[in-house]
């Protein structure tokens, strides 16, 4: 069975499933990671622009799990780019977690009309890594040109980019550039929730295919995807509020896909992107503040 560890390109190891909390109300948040953590997750997934992160702080607190046990990811949004807008976006961070140390930070979005920024901001994480405030540092929504300038512009390779992938939306050359880098594939929306929102949808959790597989291994859709991502090396980010969901997403480990249905579930893709394009994430668009702590 697959292991529910990987090894980053520092050393450093990640749970291979996470709870993310995209859109989950602060209100709900708290509950949410308590009831992940007790369901066995070690990987909480937030973000400055979510504005939760007080909350999952609060959760992780309240589940009684050792802080060193739990593996925080959190996000600097686009209007804290710069050197030294990005290091006091740490500090508001890790003060709204409660925590003195992140174990992955990474930038949210390229911000390819103002590349320099960005280049900015992957420094100022390089310099909190060189610090010891993070553990490992990444991004996030970068397609492979950004990649390849943030390569040749900064000195640590990213430890992980975090990008929408599905079995509808599986950006395969961008794995394989991920791949030949040492970077790690997180999938966000891994169980293509965002399917549900585009127009003339195809949910992924209706799909002939995944229906007919997660029924063989007495599994849900939701499983197979997640133990699709896992079993082929990569992380993942299920997200929920409902404490049976979350439970269930986990629950993974004790089944084995076989080649035959890994290969059907690949063959599903599309090639169609469920959330925005990156060219239109700009600061005149997307940015906001980000409040203190």
């Amino acid at each position: 069975m697959t292991k529910n560890m990987i090894t980053l390109n520092n050393g450093v190891e990640l749970p291979a499933i996470g709870l993310g909390v995209f859109q989950t109300p602060p209100e709900e948040t708290v509950s949410a990671v308590e009831d992940a953590l007790r369901a066995g997750y070690r990987l909480i997934d937030t973000a400055a622009a979510y504005g939760n992160e007080t909350q999952v702080g609060d959760g992780i607190r309240n589940s009684g799990v050792p802080r060193e046990e739990v593996f925080i990811e959190t996000k600097i949004w686009i209007s804290d780019y710069g050197y030294d807008a990005t290091l006091h976006a740490f500090e508001k961070s890790a003060a709204k977690l409660g925590v003195d140390y992140i174990d992955l930070l990474i930038l949210h979005q390229p911000l390819p009309s103002e590349f320099d920024l960005t280049l900015d901001a992957y420094r100022a994480l390089e310099k909190l890594l060189a610090d010891g405030k993070v553990r490992a540092i990444g991004v996030s929504n970068f397609m492979p040109e950004h990649l390849e300038q943030l390569l040749a512009a900064t000195t640590v390779v990213p430890a992980v980019n975090q990008i929408e992938l599905h079995p509808y939306f599986q950006q395969k050359d961008m794995q394989a550039l991920h791949a030949s880098h040492g970077i790690l594939t997180q999938a966000w929306s891994p169980i293509g929730g965002i399917t549900t929102y585009m127009p003339d949808a195809k949910s992924t959790l209706d799909d002939p295919t995944i229906q007919a597989i997660a029924k063989t291994h007495g599994k849900t859709p939701a499983q197979v995807m997640v133990r699709w991502h896992v079993q082929q090396g990569r992380s993942a980010i299920p997200k929920s509020t409902k404490t049976h969901r979350i439970a269930e997403n986990f629950d993974v480990f004790d089944f084995e896909l076989s080649t035959e249905e890994l290969a059907a579930i690949d063959a599903l893709d599309t090639g169609v992107r469920g959330g925005p394009p990156v060219e239109a994430i700009t600061r005149e668009a997307f940015a906001f503040t980000i409040p203190e702590a």
